[in-house]
């Protein structure tokens, strides 16, 4: 699927955070670059690097070296940090998003 370019013309608020366009970009491409991630989400490939050390650590994305190149997976299974979506996986959010 392909990544849209972010509408600079946008209010400055959206629905989803950084982290979940980060972990959408991540889910729909796993072998973008930081750099090409962070032109999507339209934010900084340092905030991209943040934003991945901490899904990371939190169990939602793995990273596999391939080469010279990050490969990224998503954790489907793992629940929604905040309590309001809690009972939700990764995979519920990636896939209503999907539709």
């Amino acid at each position: 699927m392909e990544l849209m370019e972010p509408d600079l013309k946008s209010p400055s608020w959206t629905f989803l955070t950084n982290h979940a366009h980060v972990l959408i970009a991540i889910d729909r491409n796993p072998e973008l670059r930081q750099r090409d991630i962070a032109h999507a989400v339209g934010i900084t490939v340092g905030a991209v690097q943040k934003i991945i050390h901490e899904l990371e650590a939190g169990g939602y994305v793995e990273r596999e070296r391939v080469g010279r190149r990050n490969r990224y997976q998503v954790n489907p299974q793992h629940a929604l940090r905040h309590p309001l979506e809690s009972n939700h996986t990764v995979g519920d959010l990636l896939t209503t998003l999907d539709a």
